[in-house]
């Protein structure tokens, strides 16, 4: 039994190192951040607005169509690398249809372009 405790000893040594570090990560910023609040500071920050009262209050949708177009363009990237990774083994079957799924994105792309949601005026 003593054999089997010891060789989770190593796991029990980082498990206490990560805790220490983590709560030393979280505590440090409390003991060495200077301390000098001012209203500009403390105050929200509201996307590039400046803060507003009235949540009912009218702004421009541009902000979200540039998060969508984003997250539409960065999960092409998350598809692209695995089949990045394992082009040698997909064969003509696994590329002719990323070229398909690219082909796809490119159309929405310029139809995105055509429309003027790139456009920041």
């Amino acid at each position: 039994m003593n054999d089997l405790l010891l060789d989770y000893l190593p796991i029990i040594i980082f498990l206490a190192l990560s805790a220490i570090i983590g709560l030393a990560l979280l505590v440090a910023p409390f003991i060495i951040a200077f301390k000098n609040p001012d209203p500009e500071k403390l105050s929200a920050y509201e996307c590039g607005f400046e803060p507003f009262n009235d949540a009912r209050m009218k702004f421009d949708a541009r902000f979200y169509l540039v998060a969508i177009l984003f997250i539409i363009f960065d999960l092409e990237v998350a598809f692209l690398f695995p089949w990045a990774v394992a082009f040698k083994d997909v064969g003509w079957f696994g590329f002719w249809s990323m070229m398909i799924f690219l082909a796809v994105l490119t159309i929405g792309f310029i139809y995105e372009w055509r429309k003027g949601a790139l456009e920041w005026d």
